[in-house]
């Protein structure tokens, strides 16, 4: 029989299975907790799922689409022509204040004429195509079916505000209604839709 030195013989860590749980589940719940805190800093920084609620931007997006907004694309880059922008719309009764997430389609920029001649935009006086326009408004004879608003005079986009419509001009409250965006006012990009999965695709 071998004799055991000093130092040798089992080590005994002084802790019981219950100390040994109470790590584990402390040990769990930080992890959970910096998880937690790490998703609500994307969502609040970066990222931002929205869902859409309402016709106005048929046929590019549909109730209930879900999309994916940047809220960092315009802290490191300009809002371009073109852009489907969500923008928090503030509206007043007198007595409340009533805050909503619209998305729309950025039509004209700072400092640009933007005017409407028979369903046509025209931005300084230039046509814009807009290929993004569905075929079953575009088709129409009846102007005000095709566009609702047929004509509108020429705006002038103020400075850091931007001009929307929705792709779905019959159906969509834009700037037509409620004038030029506060570019401050615009939450993000919306850059890609993640749902239904077979709709995924980019914007």
């Amino acid at each position: 029989m071998r004799d055991e030195l000093p130092g040798e013989g089992p080590v005994s860590t002084g802790r019981g299975r219950g100390t040994e749980a109470f790590r584990a589940v402390r040990d769990w719940v930080v992890v959970l907790v910096v998880a937690l805190l790490v998703a609500l800093g994307i969502r609040t920084f970066v990222l931002q799922q929205f869902y859409i609620s309402g016709p106005s931007m048929e046929t590019t997006l549909f109730q209930p689409n879900r999309v994916l907004v940047n809220k960092l694309s315009y802290k490191f880059g300009d809002i371009g022509r073109g852009d489907v922008v969500v923008f928090d719309r503030v509206t007043s009764n007198g007595r409340s204040v009533q805050h909503d997430d619209l998305i729309k389609r950025v039509i004209a920029l700072p400092g640009e004429s933007v005017s409407i001649k028979a369903c046509v935009v025209h931005i300084d006086g230039q046509v814009l195509e807009e290929s993004y326009l569905p075929e079953r408004d575009v088709s129409q004879t009846d102007l005000v079916a095709r566009c609702r608003q047929p004509d509108m005079a020429p705006v002038i986009v103020p400075d850091e505000q931007v001009f929307v419509l929705g792709d779905n001009r019959p159906q969509s409250m834009d700037s037509r209604v409620f004038g030029p965006v506060d570019k401050k006012s615009i939450v993000g990009r919306a850059f890609v839709v993640i749902w239904p999965i077979g709709r995924w695709r980019w914007l």
